[in-house]
Order: C-alpha cells, then sequence, then structure tokens
C-alpha cells in the first residue's frame, strides 16, 4: 500500500506545508482578476512569507513538482464550485499503480488505491493519515476511505479516481479562491512526543488529534494572540496570518 520512493521523494517536499485558508483570504485582497495563483507565484510567496495554501494551491503544486521529477499524475476532486469541494492528485508508478495524494486533508503518505493489485489490502492501517487507522475500499467510480479515530469513531470520504482536465479543474480552483467562509481554516501535521499529530485551527478553537485523543487546546483572547499561537505553529509571516484573521473577523 505504500507508495515508490520515486513519489515518495517529490511528496516529501510538502511535509512542512499546512492547509489552510489563510492565505486566500490574504491574496483575495491584494487585487487584480485571478485568484488562483500560478506555481511561481506560490513558490514566491512561500519563501517570502513561509505561506502555503488550500487543497487546489496544494494540488496545483504538487502536480507540477510530479511533472519536473517525471512522475505522471492527475487531480481529481469532487463538490467543484461548492463550499464541499476538494481537490487531491492520482500519481502513478512506473508499474502503472495509482496512488491517492492527498495534501489538502494532510495525509503522511500517498496509498495504493487499486484494489485489483497484489499488494492492496482492505484492512485498517496505520501510517498514513495522523491520528487513525484508515481503511480504503473499492466503490464505483471511485474509492471510499474509513478514518478510524481512537475513540472509535469512524468517519468516511468519498474520491472519485477520474482524471479531471486541467482547464476544469483551474476554474473550480479559481471559484474556490473567490468563496470566504464566515472561519478561517488551518490543518498541519506537528511532532507530538512519538508520532505526527494532526493540529487544527477551525471555527476560532484549536484541536490536536494524536494515536491518545482528540485534545482542544486554550485559545488566544486577541487578534494578536492568535498571529502568535499560528505563528509558532507554522512558522508563516505574522503580518500575513493577522491581516487574514482581520479579514475573517469582519466576516464572523
Amino acid at each position: 500500500m505504500f507508495a515508490p520512493d520515486a513519489i515518495l521523494r517529490t511528496w516529501r517536499r510538502f511535509d512542512a506545508f499546512p492547509m489552510e485558508t489563510l492565505t486566500k483570504a490574504w491574496f483575495y485582497h491584494q487585487g487584480g482578476d485571478q485568484k488562483q495563483r500560478n506555481v511561481s507565484m506560490m513558490k514566491e510567496h512561500h519563501q517570502e512569507y513561509g505561506i502555503a495554501g488550500n487543497c487546489f494551491d496544494l494540488s496545483i503544486w504538487l502536480l507540477d513538482e510530479f511533472t519536473k521529477d517525471g512522475v505522471e499524475a492527475f487531480p481529481i476532486g469532487r463538490s467543484f464550485k461548492t463550499e464541499r469541494a476538494h481537490a487531491a492528485v492520482i500519481a502513478l508508478d512506473e508499474r502503472g499503480r495509482r496512488f491517492l495524494c492527498d495534501l489538502g486533508d494532510q495525509w503522511l503518505q500517498p496509498i495504493l488505491i487499486d484494489c485489483e493489485c497484489e499488494d492492496y489490502t482492505s484492512e485498517k492501517l496505520d501510517g498514513f493519515f495522523p491520528a487513525a487507522q484508515i481503511q480504503v475500499k473499492p466503490t464505483t467510480g471511485g474509492v471510499k476511505v474509513l478514518y478510524h479515530r481512537p475513540n472509535g469513531k469512524v468517519s468516511t470520504q468519498d474520491y472519485s479516481t477520474d482524471p479531471v482536465d486541467m482547464s476544469v479543474f483551474w476554474e473550480a480552483a479559481e471559484y474556490s479562491q473567490a468563496a470566504l467562509k464566515p472561519a478561517p481554516l488551518l490543518e498541519c501535521r506537528i511532532p507530538f512526543q512519538h508520532e505526527i499529530a494532526h493540529w487544527e485551527f477551525s471555527g476560532w478553537d484549536i484541536y490536536l488529534s494524536t494515536s491518545k485523543g482528540l485534545y482542544r487546546e486554550a485559545k488566544p483572547d486577541t487578534i494578536e494572540g492568535w498571529t502568535e499561537k499560528i505563528h509558532d505553529v507554522t512558522g508563516y509571516d505574522k503580518n500575513v496570518i493577522k491581516k487574514a484573521l482581520e479579514i475573517y473577523q469582519t466576516r464572523a
């Protein structure tokens, strides 16, 4: 179920990249007609401000890196042009096996999704997603992923594995970047004791998902406090964080 080195080498460049909507808010209010950044601009922003982006940003950037590394890959997604839109990538190895690469949901590593392969299993697996065991099961036109949490809760996500045309994908990305929800979101993978945990800033609350359970962290009382907290976790430029949070605060 594990991806080969050729895919992992590219994936690992994004290990420290959060998925977030702070960059969306910050860039949207810079002006300009185009809201979806190209890879060159994303790289410039990352170098200058440390920022990453949402699932469309990360997928577009990952696709570009795969192309440069000679790895065949294509975008997938669901619920485009809605609030539930999600984007990810499928990469193929030298044998043509498909691996799901989902930076938007902050997976630890890609996973095999071809159920007819001898390496495939539908058993629960560790090491692919922070603070959860996962199962991959085939569906009509895609796969269903089951996330088994330490408290016994099971959540699911359905993926369509059909390639999305890049023009359609860019159109969906542009729509997503121009649509701000009332509250910011940031998810990242952080070291915690002897594992990689999932840290989430959502709905103006902080959650830490670990193999021992879900913990709710104390939250700051001010935008300045939130800025410091998020900066400490992500290394993002404080001015970018503060500006984005102020934008969301006006929408609360």
